[in-house]
């Protein structure tokens, strides 16, 4: 075999640290009913844990972990081209039938599995983003920022029209029709009905048959999340191509820089998204507000927290560490620590497994993430100190390739 460049430290170690707080970021969207994600206000008044629990996950982790994620979902994808090109492969043949494959996975686990997928989205995002790959560092940042302020700007739209809904709604004399739509929107704010609790609860607590065909008629499909989230995903993309490009996202820049980048996106980052969610909780979670809060004022702020983040994590970076090195492998087992913790976390929360959807409160559902984390970070450098790929990476690296790869031998000294 003719071996590739070294992997890029990095890269593993922020990945991991992505995928493990996704899973912090989804566990309310495990635990309960999708409306539940942005408010602890939407099945009762909040206890004082609850609170503290959602504002927390709110300042430091919501969105940011999606997005980190995106950022190196980016430069992995200008690793893989340049390696294909390296190897006198066509790229974009190499990257297209990753992303094709990626889909069947996403909508496998879409509708199978958990309403929550990225996967598909990614694949189709990723499958654009392929159209930037060429792009020098400047134009990579100023095309990614404009994707993300049109994104700010579309999402704006629909604030407006919430704000709008509801003042219609609340008119003497509104039609049921405008009064039922507006309930349907609030709805997706964390403002249900009663009997909107109810159902969510009941489907959840159902079997996996009914969760499936739940799923094929309400999920959000990836062409409607495309139309939604994708100018912002996209966007992450090519900042992390950017961030690959520039050496940024390699260790390459000195540790001045790094700090202050760091310092500059988080304080900046946590004291907005702080102020924010004292804002949410002034206006007792109201839909409009909850709208307002993390379509509008969160969406900027997103870029410069995230790689406040990834500044910080090579910061604080120690190679050869039993921290590093544990995250690292759970990094580069990414694909399969993400699918592997919907299979656990489905499990214990839905009717076929243990039942617990809705019962445990918010701040209780972090007790169910501590141990997966564990989890991921004691199963991953075992597995590749014997294998050469995650179980997921192999198959999909196989599946793209149209040929069974090789598997066994340590993933840390193995050429690739």
């Amino acid at each position: 075999m003719t071996p590739t460049p070294t992997r890029i430290a990095t890269l593993d170690l922020i990945r991991g640290v992505a995928v493990m707080g996704i899973l912090a970021a989804n566990i309310a969207a495990f635990g309960f009913p999708e409306f539940a994600y942005m408010t602890p206000a939407s099945m009762g008044a909040p206890s004082t844990p609850d609170l503290i629990a959602w504002t927390t996950t709110f300042i430091v982790i919501d969105g940011k972990m999606r997005g980190l994620f995106s950022f190196l979902f980016g430069a992995s994808m200008l690793l893989v081209i340049n390696r294909a090109e390296a190897n006198d492969e066509d790229p974009a043949t190499v990257h297209l039938r990753r992303m094709a494959w990626l889909f069947v996975f996403g909508i496998a686990h879409l509708y199978l599995l958990w309403w929550g997928d990225i996967l598909a989205h990614y694949a189709l995002v990723g499958a654009l983003a392929y159209m930037f790959a060429r792009l020098p560092v400047r134009w990579l940042i100023g095309v990614g920022l404009v994707c993300i302020a049109l994104q700010t700007v579309e999402l704006t739209t629909i604030v407006a029209y919430t704000f709008d809904l509801h003042a219609a709604a609340h008119r003497p004399g509104a039609t049921v029709r405008i009064i039922a739509n507006w309930q349907s929107l609030a709805d997706q704010f964390g403002q249900p009905s009663p009997a909107g609790v109810a159902r969510e609860l009941a489907v959840g607590r159902g079997g996996w048959s009914d969760l499936v065909a739940w799923r094929w008629q309400h999920a959000v499909g990836p062409i409607t999340s495309l139309t939604a989230t994708g100018p912002e995903t996209l966007g992450f993309m090519m900042l992390g191509m950017a961030g690959l490009r520039s050496g940024f996202l390699t260790g390459e820049w000195s540790r001045k820089r790094y700090a202050i980048v760091a310092a500059t996106g988080v304080t900046i980052g946590w004291a907005a998204y702080a102020a924010i969610a004292s804002f949410d909780i002034a206006h007792g979670f109201d839909a409009r507000y909850v709208a307002l809060s993390w379509l509008t004022l969160a969406t900027p702020l997103r870029p410069l927290t995230i790689i406040g983040y990834a500044a910080s994590i090579i910061l604080l970076a120690r190679p050869g560490g039993w921290l590093t090195t544990h995250v690292s492998a759970a990094g580069r087992m990414a694909f399969s620590n993400y699918l592997g913790t919907t299979l656990i976390c489905t499990t214990i929360f839905y009717g076929y497994g243990f039942g617990l959807y809705g019962d445990l409160s918010r701040a209780q559902l972090y007790l169910v993430v501590v141990p997966i984390w564990l989890l991921m970070l004691l199963w991953s450098t075992p597995w590749l100190d014997r294998f050469r790929y995650g179980p997921l990476e192999w198959l999909w690296r196989s599946l793209s390739r149209f040929a069974w790869q090789p598997m066994r031998g340590s993933a840390f000294t193995a050429s690739r």
